[in-house]
């Protein structure tokens, strides 16, 4: 027996969120209706796809490999559907972005108020995030990282100029400290370090010397997942701090925090926009793309 399109559709919903009730609620229709639809699904295929607990949302064995299997091709048919009812009509719809946190020049404002106020009919949804998260099976239509740790399957197109990663720190600090004249210099001084999540290993300090990468295993007396408080804390003359000269370049051109180790950071290619490569882009992400390209032009 094939079972209900439909079916695997919910399936794949309750997968993604977790829960039978956020399910429902993307669907606009009951827990108990979305908690029958996955019952006839598993009879009709004749074993069991999801544990259910009164905390949570498991999958078996078996559900493992349906989702791996059907979650890309229900992804393709949704798009193309969605590019087949917005033929002959503007943009229009949800557009779901997932957007690092340190892509500065994104997330500043005028690109994104420019879309809005150029695609009315469009509706942004913007998480921003520095966890690694697959978009195709979380539903969301693109994403923004840099460059190096976009999958390679993936369409990209640049949304900034090359980036290159900088220590700073304030001048107060500097006139008590000195500064470092080498990379290898900062285990002697008070750190500032970032981590993008709880469980996420901290961000580490690279630098390049006569061609070659190298890191350096600074013990920071601060970590923290937020950009703003380790900026703060550096303007404050906390520590030297590390990541992006993007991120940094407000403070650094005030005055309130000096840039170190220029020698040793080097440009390379910086954020991108990135979607699945598919034939059929929606109007929607098709707009947005188009909207970059002319925002980049602009500003070049």
């Amino acid at each position: 027996m094939i079972p209900d399109l439909n079916a695997l559709a919910t399936f794949i919903l309750v997968v993604e969120e977790r829960s039978f009730r956020a399910a429902a609620d993307r669907l606009g229709v009951t827990r108990s209706a979305v908690s029958q639809t996955i019952r006839r699904l598993e009879d009709a295929m004749g074993v069991a796809l999801v544990q259910r607990t009164t905390r949570s949302v498991g999958l078996t064995e078996a559900g493992e490999l349906l989702h791996a299997e059907i979650a890309p091709s229900l992804g393709n048919i949704r798009a193309a559907l969605g590019t087949i009812r917005h033929l002959g009509a503007g943009p229009r719809g949800q557009l779901r972005l997932v957007v690092s946190s340190i892509a500065e020049g994104f997330l500043s404002g005028p690109l994104l108020v420019g879309f809005a106020e150029a695609c009315p009919d469009v509706q942004l949804d913007v998480l921003v995030s520095d966890e690694e998260i697959d978009i195709i099976a979380h539903g969301y239509d693109a994403g923004v990282r840099l460059g190096e740790v976009i999958e390679g399957d993936m369409i990209a197109l640049p949304v900034s100029d090359d980036q290159r990663q900088l220590a700073v720190c304030a001048p107060s600090y500097l006139a008590q400290q000195g500064a470092p004249t080498h990379p290898r210099d900062l285990a002697t001084h008070r750190c500032i370090g970032w981590r993008p999540a709880p469980r996420a290993a901290a961000f580490r300090w690279e630098f390049t010397e006569a061609g070659r990468d190298f890191v350096v295993d600074v013990e920071p007396e601060v970590t923290t997942n937020d950009m703003a408080l380790m900026i703060r804390m550096a303007v404050a003359g906390g520590g030297i701090t590390f990541g992006l000269e993007e991120s940094f370049r407000p403070w650094i051109e005030r005055g309130e925090l000096v840039p170190l180790l220029e020698a040793f950071s080097p440009f390379f290619p910086g954020f991108f926009l990135y979607y699945p490569s598919r034939r059929n882009v929606a109007p929607k992400l098709r707009a947005l793309l188009d909207h970059i390209r002319r925002h980049r032009r602009y500003r070049s």
